[in-house]
């Protein structure tokens, strides 16, 4: 069976700016699908043509994959501990929470999340069972 990988908005980002990923999404070894939550979030920021077009291609040649009931619920369950036992702020939490739906739908389907933005998946991974890599 193959891997399964499922890129973190942070990657997208990083590669459409910087092409810095373009080696390694090119090794990868497996199959690329896309979180419902990471389209939501490049489409909330794509301003352009090129960004347009980008995104519709993504989404036509990459699976995309949905968070569950579950998901929601495990979410807004997660974000409650953060807030308790860490004292953040709606604000952050906020910020967080399409971060914890990407890494609940990962688990879901048993894929790897990649993603850049190690602090906040790192604090996720401790919260709930995530596999995932970061690319610095």
């Amino acid at each position: 069976m193959s891997d399964v990988f499922i890129f973190d908005t942070s990657i997208f980002i990083d590669q459409l700016r910087t092409g810095r990923h373009t080696n390694r999404i090119q090794a990868l070894k497996g199959l690329v699908r896309t979180s419902a939550v990471v389209l939501a979030e490049l489409w909330r920021g794509a301003s352009t043509p090129a960004d347009h077009k980008f995104l519709n291609t993504l989404q036509k040649n990459h699976p995309v994959l949905l968070p569950s009931l579950g998901n929601w619920i495990e979410s807004g369950r997660i974000l409650s501990k953060l807030r308790a036992l860490k004292g953040f702020s709606p604000e952050k939490l906020h910020a967080l929470h399409f971060d914890v739906l990407i890494a609940l739908t990962t688990r879901n389907y048993g894929a790897r999340l990649v993603t850049s933005n190690r602090a906040d998946f790192e604090l996720i991974a401790s919260y709930c069972q995530l596999r995932h890599e970061v690319w610095a």
